[in-house]
């Protein structure tokens, strides 16, 4: 396992005004994002290995060998395809790997979360047609194929099989201890694929203190997405103070504690009371 650590300034810079303008286009395009992702994690991904990537989806679309039309067909087309003659699938030790996350690095180890093994799913098969789409089951992402009266769902972490309607509460059920609902069954807009992509990214980071690096870049880029939480500003903050940039820390909680002034007066209070004490610690 080789160690991932991102770009010189000048390139993550160039890669962050891609991402903000992408995640800003009128139709984003999920695997540019998430290569852009990818280049900011892993220094080595250059240009050529990001188109790279992307004729590696090109030519996995061109081995279906058919097109098939009802979304079960779909379904077990692809997973033909990805899950058995490529060997696509996700185990257990791929959450303790940031590569994981990374879609370059899931396209060349076949390997990854269930949510960036979706992504080459969603890629491969909107390259040829299919009626494709994430689904952003709480605590594990799986593809859709067809319209809700004839939804057809596959989990890609699996090898791309397909679930029945029990399978799916299953998930739910041993996620959340909730059952599912319809509405957990709608398919994910692309920037909420990528957003999901970089809390999966923070949340492998917050684990790791060593690569604090790893959380603020995920943290900058979340925050570059059209839409986000707001308290991201408060994360990233904090992380500031931990790396030893007390200052920008500082300017980062006065500037989160004025939006909270808005909706909870004590809770901004506590937050400039953080900034002094950040602050302080430059004497």
């Amino acid at each position: 396992m080789r160690p991932l650590f991102p770009p010189p300034p000048e390139r993550s810079a160039e890669l962050r005004r891609r991402f903000a303008e992408e995640a800003r286009s009128e139709r984003p395009d999920l695997s540019t994002l998430c290569l852009l992702v990818g280049a900011e994690a892993d220094g080595t991904l250059d240009e050529a290995g990001m188109d790279g990537a992307q004729v590696e989806l090109d030519r996995l679309a061109g081995r279906l060998p058919y097109r098939p039309g009802a979304p079960g067909a779909w379904a077990h087309a692809l997973r033909e395809l990805l899950g058995g003659r490529y060997g696509f699938h996700g185990t257990p030790g791929d959450y303790r790997r940031l590569e994981s996350s990374l879609l370059h690095e899931v396209l060349r180890r076949r390997r990854g979360l269930p949510i960036l093994l979706s992504v080459v799913w969603l890629e491969v098969a909107r390259r040829v047609g299919a009626p494709v789409y994430g689904v952003a089951l709480p605590g594990h992402f799986v593809v859709g194929f067809g319209e809700a009266e004839e939804q057809v769902l596959a989990d890609p972490f699996a090898g791309g099989r397909v679930l029945t309607g029990a399978d799916a509460e299953l998930l739910v059920v041993g996620a959340t201890g909730a059952p599912l609902d319809a509405s957990m069954l709608t398919p994910a807009d692309p920037l909420d694929v990528v957003l999901r992509i970089l809390n999966n990214i923070r949340a492998w980071a917050a684990a790791r203190p060593e690569r604090s690096d790893v959380s603020l870049w995920a943290v900058d880029l979340s925050l570059l997405l059209p839409s986000h939480p707001a308290r991201l500003r408060y994360e990233r903050a904090q992380l500031l103070v931990q790396r030893g940039d007390f200052l920008d820390g500082a300017d980062e909680l006065e500037a989160y504690a004025e939006i909270l002034a808005a909706v909870d007066g004590p809770a901004a209070e506590r937050v400039r009371g953080q900034a002094r004490a950040a602050r302080a610690l430059l004497n």
